[in-house]
């Protein structure tokens, strides 16, 4: 009997498929701590969000992206200062977490970038933050608001 057209396919993709499930990227491995976000003035200018991602997992996992309903546009960026200390932004990427090591998104480095704002980011409230990897696996955080000021979770 004649295999169907497409019966090898499909078998490829299934092989594949449990190929990158659990073990393999790992985002089931990542915790999110520290997160927080900073108060902004109405709408018109973006809002940052900083939390540090820990990869507990025995195999690299790379971050592909982040969503939240507040903002319909946000990206991490990266925040570099040149011999001049003239500091600049752009965006950074895919980011990958090493097996057993951490990425701290923080002021002045690394950060969400909130753009294109829905509502503002009132202090008091909380911030609904997803974080994406490249397996599909997602990781939601309800990151704080914190003050116009503030530097860090504990202000």
């Amino acid at each position: 009997m004649k295999e169907p057209r497409f019966g090898k396919a499909v078998t490829v993709l299934a092989i594949l498929a449990g190929l990158s499930g659990p073990g393999l990227a790992g985002s089931e491995d990542v915790v999110i701590a520290d997160a927080w976000a900073r108060a902004t003035i109405g709408m018109n200018r973006p809002g940052a969000a900083y939390l540090t991602l820990r990869n507990s997992g025995d195999a690299d996992v790379t971050v592909t992206g982040l969503a939240t309903p507040l903002a319909m546009m946000s990206e991490i960026h990266r925040t570099t200062t040149n011999a001049d200390g003239v500091s600049s932004m752009a965006p950074a990427g895919e980011i990958t977490i090493a097996a057993g090591g951490s990425i701290a998104l923080e002021p002045g480095g690394l950060h969400a970038m909130l753009m294109q704002l829905q509502e503002p980011l009132t202090e008091g409230a909380t911030l609904p933050l997803t974080v994406m990897f490249s397996d599909g696996g997602e990781v939601t955080v309800e990151a704080p608001i914190l003050g116009f000021a503030a530097r860090g979770p504990e202000d």
